[in-house]
């Protein structure tokens, strides 16, 4: 092990973490870490294969005597979210990930750290090399692109497992059980525009930064900033009141993430620029107060730019921005059910200016599958309202929970038995793979838990590292408590 994660307990998790790190996984170009995985199976002389669409499995026999035991997978995915601060030089599919101890937590330089869903995958890891406690027949099924997608779940195999309970490893706060999730499906509208002479003037390049961002289905709740939100507000006034003309406009990266940062290229008439840049600085102020809260280090500003080759005609310029203006972002309801839940939501994730064209890429959550369908009705509308070309992703489904499940009881008394308190049992509005692999294998018994994580999905993650420990005993104490078969 390096000097890096080498000191910390246990040794066999962060060793595999470690791991994880030195191997580039962004979402759709996770071949280096399957290799990695796969060779890992194969040095412990463990049955090691690939499905059909390139999800890795990994088999480890019962300890002698524990044959009768049920058979249990442990679920990870292998993809991370690649995402870094502006100026970070990191190559996500070929640059290790550079893990740093801060305290109580690990974080990464510049970039996520990936313990979404690293430390799950490692922990899993661990377990088929760890010959220290018994346990029945276990499979480790390690996923490929969940973050984009859920495409590794979506093609499994239906013939590969044997397994009837199934513990995911992808959740995010330690003593906290899960055991149901919210479905989701992704809306995308592309607007076209005529370009046009950039006219004369004064070029300026518009920056919204320093938001926390976030996972748009942990963090939805929590009011944060949306740069892109922020960005069109005043690309909007700005257009009525002091004649911008919009090269350009860029924010977020991923669909799943609260975006973090926007950008406009824009040209102001001379005689408009003194005005306009007091109204940049009057909007920050404004801004800032109010979102000083949850977003202390926010910062809107302008700097002299390049001109941009062309402009968007106004006609498109307005019906672009009043579209982006409009668009839904944020919680759209509250479960009535399961206290602080949020039940339905929409994620205005990504604005990319192409050629002539504006691409905007939404995501839509929730645990009541109609409700995804009117949430995607509702942003659709917005679409077409703006004259925007509308396509969907395939979409997932959610996972309903099951209160009387026999994993559940099992994951209930281990925990209280090890800590002498109560797991708090909750269900997530973040997309987990239970849902889609459960219908593939009808009847898998399921829970999912985790250490304890923050800033997921941006580059302010980090993994507490205290609850590290905590999760892995609790797992391989999980593992020696399963039923038997009869």
């Amino acid at each position: 092990m390096s000097a890096v994660l080498g000191q910390l307990k246990p040794e066999l998790v962060w060793k595999y973490f470690e791991g994880m790190c030195n191997h580039p996984r962004p979402s759709k170009n996770e071949g280096k870490v399957a290799d990695y995985i796969f060779s890992v199976g194969k040095s412990l002389n463990l049955e090691t294969l690939r499905d059909t669409f390139g999800n890795v499995i990994i088999k480890k026999p019962a300890t002698k005597g524990k044959e009768n035991l049920k058979t249990v997978v442990l679920q990870g995915h292998m993809d991370m979210v690649a995402e870094k601060n502006r100026g970070v030089e990191h190559d996500f599919d070929n640059d290790p990930i550079q893990p740093y101890i801060d305290g109580e937590y690990v974080k990464a330089k510049g970039t996520t750290l990936g313990a979404d869903n690293g430390i799950g995958v490692a922990a899993a890891l661990a377990v088929l090399e760890d010959d220290s406690f018994e346990h029945g027949p276990i499979e480790c099924l390690f996923t490929l692109d969940e973050e984009t997608g859920l495409t590794g779940a979506n093609n499994l195999d239906t013939k590969i497992l044997n397994a009837t309970i199934l513990l995911n490893l992808d959740s995010e706060e330690e003593g906290t059980i899960y055991i149901g999730c919210a479905g989701g499906k992704n809306t995308e509208g592309e607007f076209t525009f005529k370009p046009e002479k950039t006219p004369d003037g004064i070029n300026y390049e518009i920056k919204v930064a320093g938001l926390q961002g976030g996972h748009s289905g942990l963090e939805i709740q929590q009011g944060r900033g949306n740069a892109i939100k922020i960005l069109v507000r005043l690309l909007s006034h700005a257009t009525e009141k002091h004649a911008l003309s919009l090269g350009k406009i860029e924010g977020g990266n991923k669909h799943n993430a609260i975006p973090r940062e926007a950008f406009a290229i824009v040209t102001i008439p001379k005689d408009k620029d003194k005005e306009f840049t007091e109204c940049v600085a009057k909007f920050n102020t404004m801004v800032k107060e109010e979102l000083a809260t949850v977003e202390p280090n926010l910062l809107v500003s302008i700097e002299p730019f390049a001109a941009p080759a062309n402009v968007m005609d106004k006609e498109s310029q307005v019906r672009i921005l009043n579209a982006l203006y409009a668009m839904p972002h944020g919680v759209i309801k509250m479960s009535a059910d399961i206290p602080e839940l949020v039940e339905t939501s929409t994620n205005l994730a990504v604005v990319i200016t192409e050629g002539n064209t504006v691409k905007v890429v939404t995501s839509q959550r929730s645990s009541v599958a109609s409700e995804i369908e009117d949430a995607t009705n509702k942003v659709s509308a917005v679409f077409k309202l703006g004259g925007a070309k509308i396509t969907y992703g395939d979409g997932y489904p959610g996972w309903k929970p099951d209160v009387n499940s026999e994993i559940l009881g099992v994951v209930k008394a281990t925990y209280k038995q090890l800590y002498n308190r109560e797991p708090e049992i909750k269900a997530i509005h973040a997309g987990l793979e239970c849902g889609i692999i459960g219908e593939k294998y009808p009847g898998m018994d399921m829970v999912s838990f985790g250490p304890t994580m923050f800033g997921v999905h941006s580059p302010d993650e980090k993994l507490k590292i205290d609850t590290v420990a905590l999760f892995y005993d609790q797992l391989t104490h999980i593992l020696s408590n399963i039923p038997s078969k009869n």
